[in-house]
């Protein structure tokens, strides 16, 4: 907030009232119940994204023309934080679904491919999947192998994407493919190809850390034919289009940090709360009670870094800076608050029994999907440093 207007209201609309009373009694009835039996088996619960994409969450910023909520980027973060704040790996995908698939094609589609796939994707009739990266390209994905050449009307495309969500079950995927040279920015562009296309199939599933009922696969292409009307924008413009998709991303995943940073922390002060030693409830030591009082800070402070980032987004103005440093310090923030808060469960917070351990081994992703921390350092030092 150091430079430049905000407008964002601190004011909650009756709006994001009404998203987060719905998507906390959506959480409580269909997520809660089945969080660790998901968990423990890797199962990717599509049957509850169905029911989600029926109150219009799989499709939050989606005009309603196209079947979408029509929503903009606060109720957005409402709809990722309580989802996470109940189980990281549905609010994962949620947000993967929401602001990479579908956010790609609302931003760079034209309207007969808008009409095509949005509303598909807004009612999560299908499920959306988005490929960048590769096996041996992280962060550095200018040098990416995957290729598609044009053949008369059609790309061919070949080789293979990484670390996908969804990259099995999602019905269609934004596949970023080199059509020019190693490293050029301007050599890589952006198609749609759809699950059942000959020569795209599924390959290895990630045994995870944590996030383990959101579906992370390979995604392999052998001489997969491609209608050129697949491409989004222009041959050439496909880097420049996922660095935007990024940049809303960051959002996602600052809000999802932010939902596990909340659970985590008030099933903490609940517990501390509850429990007694000496004689008297946990929280009346200082050691616990300061545990709490920084959690709680530092939740504050994401969040407000967060909703500037949104605001930014809502009003189209440049945010870069702004979504790199909500992502990395509310990603940070979720690791410190889910460690602190397995602390103050003590050896109950080790265990599976309580819901302290799951947010701890999903935080973890916060700091490395969609941009590591030191990717987010990078981000923010080159445009503090841009004057």
């Amino acid at each position: 907030m150091m430079d430049g207007p905000v407008g964002y209201s601190f004011s909650t609309s009756e709006n994001q009232e009404m998203i987060r009373r719905m998507v906390r009694d959506f959480a409580d009835k269909n997520i809660r119940p089945k969080l660790m039996e998901w968990d423990e088996a890797q199962y990717f619960p599509v049957e509850v994204f169905k029911q989600l994409g029926e109150l219009g969450l799989m499709g939050v910023l989606v005009p309603e023309v196209y079947g979408g909520s029509g929503f903009g980027y606060q109720e957005y973060v409402d709809v990722i934080v309580e989802v996470a704040k109940v189980c990281g790996s549905v609010g994962l995908s949620v947000a993967a679904h929401n602001s990479l698939c579908t956010g790609h094609i609302l931003a760079f589609a034209n309207e007969e491919q808008k009409q095509k796939w949005l509303p598909k994707l807004a009612t999560a009739e299908w499920i959306g999947a988005w490929g960048l990266t590769e096996a041996n390209t992280g962060s550095d994905a200018l040098r990416m192998m995957t290729t598609a050449v044009l053949d008369g009307n059609e790309y061919v495309i070949n080789g293979a994407k990484n670390w996908i969500t969804h990259g099995k079950t999602g019905d269609v995927a934004v596949v970023m493919v080199r059509t020019g040279d190693k490293g050029d920015s301007k050599g890589i562009s952006a198609i749609v190809v759809e699950r059942g296309t000959p020569g795209f199939s599924a390959g290895k599933k990630e045994n995870k850390l944590g996030m383990r009922a959101s579906e992370t696969t390979e995604m392999i292409f052998d001489n997969c034919r491609v209608p050129k009307e697949n491409l989004l924008g222009k041959e050439g413009e496909g880097f420049k289009q996922a660095m935007k998709v990024l940049d809303g991303g960051r959002i996602s995943i600052a809000a999802l940090s932010l939902g596990i940073a909340r659970g985590a922390y008030e099933s903490a002060v609940a517990y501390a709360k509850e429990r007694h030693q000496f004689g008297q409830p946990i929280a009346s030591f200082q050691g616990i009670s300061f545990k709490l009082a920084d959690m709680a800070t530092e939740i504050e402070a994401a969040e407000l870094l967060i909703r500037q980032a949104a605001d930014l987004k809502n009003r189209g103005l440049p945010m870069s800076k702004e979504s790199a440093m909500a992502k990395y310090f509310a990603s940070e923030v979720a690791v410190r608050c889910a460690t602190e808060a397995v602390q103050i469960f003590g050896g109950y917070g080790y265990t599976k029994d309580f819901p302290v351990e799951k947010f701890y081994r999903d935080s973890k992703l916060c700091t490395i999907g969609e941009g590591t921390s030191e990717i987010q350092k990078i981000v923010i030092a080159r445009e503090v440093l841009k004057n």
